[in-house]
């Protein structure tokens, strides 16, 4: 089963993604994704092998962002392919078969071609602006969501990402979308885990219910 929250490193250093990895399992994380861009092999795979054991520690999952062979390498719990990666068919040929595979989607075209590859789950956005990913993709927003579930009607979980807030998900979770993956808002704050956490796992009527602190 894949976790409704994941967690995707963010900071200004390797250093700085491994220590937030770190913030994020204590906190309550079930999931964490190492994504960084523009970092050697030979780095990513100690970067990797660091989240490995912090991970285990947890028992979190850990998924790495991009490269299979070092997922498989550290025996991380996935790898999360983008739409310009290497093709899931390819990435599961040379996994364990315990391993997952996500996929990143934008359009019903990129959602459908992924489930016949027979990814695990789909990162699908982004829901709304984020300066996180260069080279943005349309911004899909609660719309954009809601047609593609129904259009799709699909058992793959579904998760949203791209700028999502606490402030967001009870309205995301009403489109059908199975969880959510988030950068930002928990890097500014490893408290929201929990917090998004109670709302992922609430309710519809909880989902009404609940009240957000504008503090």
């Amino acid at each position: 089963m894949i976790p409704k929250l994941h967690y995707i490193s963010q900071g200004e250093s390797p250093k700085a993604h491994i220590e937030h990895i770190q913030k994020a399992c204590t906190s309550g994380a079930e999931l964490v994704q190492l994504r960084l861009k523009n970092c050697s092999e030979k780095k990513l795979l100690k970067l990797a092998t660091q989240a490995r054991e912090i991970t285990s520690h947890f028992q979190t999952r850990l998924i790495i962002n991009d490269h299979y062979r070092i997922a498989k390498a550290v025996k991380a719990d996935g790898v999360h392919l983008g739409k310009t990666d290497t093709c899931p068919l390819d990435a599961r040929k040379t996994l364990y078969s315990w391993q997952i595979i996500g996929g990143t989607a934008n359009t019903l075209d990129d959602c459908q071609t992924l489930i016949k590859k027979d990814v695990d789950y789909i990162g699908l956005g982004p829901f709304k602006f984020t300066d996180t990913k260069a080279n943005l993709s349309p911004v899909l927003g609660l719309n954009g969501y809601t047609a593609l579930i129904d259009a799709l009607n699909t058992k793959t979980p579904i998760l949203a990402i791209g700028g999502i807030t606490l402030e967001d998900v009870p309205a995301i979770l009403k489109t059908g979308i199975s969880g959510i993956a988030v950068s930002g808002a928990i890097t500014q704050d490893f408290n929201r885990i929990h917090t998004f956490n109670q709302l992922l796992n609430a309710s519809s009527t909880l989902e009404q219910r609940y009240t957000f602190d504008k503090k």
